[in-house]
């Protein structure tokens, strides 16, 4: 074996697992990390952030749009804690993910060093915690297995992230040592007597429901799944913030299961006497907060099929529980042979057409104040964008626009289009969006509230600096709009601290380097979404937006009309 810095053998090891990009704030807590990236910048690239949060939600969006663990670099105390935003929606979204943290020397440890954290206590692990694993390495010629180890334990069972504690003067150390092999995931394949089971339910039912979602899912188990759902002419749902798992055009489509629902929707999973869950934990948004499917016991006979055993009966307890990944649970599923007739195919064809329904806007009954007119600007999104373009939002009303009205292309195409935070991350959006544009070279579109914009604002210098193009569509209306709508509905005479007073954002984003309008017209939207899809670099679309438009389903003043009919406030 040749000697070798322990820092450097560490970005060997990523090299070994496939890792062609790291994203991360420099420390100098793993300067010895940073010189092996530069002494390997043909083989991987470490991407420059601004913010670790921002560091962190690319990681994410790498896990997410790879199957494979995204890679974050950030220095001891401040840098980590900052990171674990983005650790928090990895571990919520079931994203593989691996975050690297510079700490204090051996010899510091414990005495309240400078910016020293404990990292066990703080990030877990738990099924509540923000990791699957936090382990420390304190000897260099161990590195390979605790890499390779964390590879693993991030992509096994229930994706999720991991976390590696490096004290600094192990990494400066010499070492005789060599990368291990790349990791790849354990496929955990469907008991047959379990599937017998599953077919014994389905020939039972009269009103089957799909609800596919969580982490795990490529290209070939999506196109496994619609042959499932082909076979059986089973109405199929998206879980929350994973509407790219089906094919949103395909006639079996009935509709994501998330915030927001469409009503007629919530009635149809209520109604279904046999919820088939492919992937998703069925957290609280996926479930109405546990009221659409009850907990502990369903009202419906529910088939859960999860990577993780301990996710399994932790929730609810189901009529029949399947160990699967999804790679093997579809490919299981699309060999269950089906009769010849089925009794649900108007039901199937019935959950469609109410799909179709809500995302007419002729339909939605919607009346917008202002100038504006959204469901007309996410048609124009729909018409222009690219097939393979990735889709990337954060947390605020602005997103139910995109949820409801785009109709995202499934993983079943070949690509992952859609990356947005289960845990209702604000600022997600824009990090992701750029973090996709290096990973892919797709084009890359986010979506941004005006309060979401400014949490990761930032990193635009990430893309200038990194060559990266992104789309942004900012929704400026003044205001944090979600809590302005839960104060309308709950203190509806004491609007407090959700007032914004923005900056002049299309200036700001030029100052980074992007090209930027802003339109108060729809019609202005399509030009400016041609020219910004015919740029060279990133673009920033800003729509000033009236602020009583504040969801999909309602506005300020309708919000206040109710309240003032149930007696909130004075006539």
């Amino acid at each position: 074996m040749t000697s070798n810095i322990a820092g450097h053998l560490l970005v060997d090891c990523l090299i070994a697992q496939g890792v062609t990009h790291a994203f991360g704030v420099p420390g100098e807590s793993y300067l010895a990390v940073l010189d092996g990236f530069h002494a390997r910048a043909d083989r991987i690239r470490f991407i420059t952030n601004r913010q670790e949060g921002g560091a962190a939600f690319m990681a994410d969006a790498q896990g997410k749009l790879t199957g494979r663990p995204g890679v974050c670099f950030v220095t001891r105390g401040p840098g980590a804690t900052n990171a674990s935003i983005g650790l928090h929606t990895a571990f919520q979204d079931s994203t593989p993910m691996v975050l690297f943290i510079g700490d204090v020397a051996s010899d510091a440890r414990d005495r309240e060093a400078f910016q020293e954290v404990d990292y066990l206590s703080f990030f877990g692990p738990s099924t509540k915690g923000m990791a699957k694993r936090v382990e420390r390495i304190d000897d260099a010629r161990r590195i390979p297995e605790y890499v390779a180890r964390a590879f693993a334990t991030a992509m096994n069972g229930r994706p999720g992230p991991v976390v590696l504690v490096l004290p600094e003067d192990m990494l400066t150390q010499t070492v005789d040592a060599q990368p291990l092999p790349r990791v790849e995931a354990v496929q955990a394949w469907s008991d047959p007597g379990a599937l017998r089971e599953l077919r014994t339910l389905l020939l039972a039912s009269e009103r089957p429901m799909v609800i596919a979602g969580g982490g795990g899912w490529t290209p070939q188990s999506a196109a496994a799944l619609q042959r499932f759902a082909e076979n059986w002419q089973l109405p199929v749902t998206n879980a929350f913030r994973f509407q790219d798992t089906f094919d949103n055009h395909h006639a079996l489509y009935a509709g994501d299961v998330g915030l927001g629902i469409n009503p007629a929707l919530a009635a149809r999973v209520r109604e279904s006497d046999l919820l088939i869950a492919i992937g998703p934990r069925l957290g609280e948004s996926t479930t109405g907060g546990y009221t659409l499917i009850e907990a502990p016991v369903p009202k419906q006979k529910l088939v859960h099929i999860h990577a993780s055993p301990e996710e399994l009966g932790r929730v609810y307890q189901p009529t029949l529980a399947i160990n699967a990944t999804m790679n093997a649970a579809a490919r299981s599923l699309e060999v269950l042979t089906a009769p010849p007739t089925l009794p649900w195919v108007e039901w199937t064809q019935a959950c469609h057409t109410d799909y179709l329904a809500n995302i007419d806007p002729a339909n939605g009954g919607i009346t917008l104040p202002g100038t504006i007119d959204m469901p007309a600007i996410i048609h124009t999104l729909q018409k222009h964008l690219p097939a393979d373009a990735v889709l990337t939002n954060g947390a605020g009303n602005f997103a139910s626009w995109m949820h409801r009205f785009f109709r995202y292309h499934g993983l079943v195409k070949g690509y992952k289009t859609q990356l947005a935070p289960t845990n209702g991350a604000m600022g997600y959006g824009v990090p992701a969006g750029i973090g996709a544009a290096i990973l892919t070279g797709r084009t890359a579109f986010t979506i941004a509230g005006d309060g979401d914009f400014l949490m990761n604002g930032q990193e635009l210098a990430t893309a200038l600096q990194h060559g990266a193009k992104s789309i942004v569509l900012l929704l400026n209306n003044g205001s944090f709009g979600t809590i302005r709508m839960h104060q309308e509905r709950e203190y509806p005479a004491n609007v407090s601290g959700s007032a914004l007073a923005n900056p002049d954002f299309c200036a700001l984003a030029r100052a980074y380097g992007y090209a930027a309008e802003r339109i108060t017209h729809t019609a202005e939207f399509e030009p400016a979404l041609r020219r910004a899809l015919a740029a060279t670099g990133g673009s920033l679309i800003e729509v000033m937006i009236d602020v009583d438009v504040i969801t999909t389903r309602g506005t300020l003043s309708a919000i206040r009309a109710r309240a003032q009919a149930a007696g909130l406030l004075p006539d």
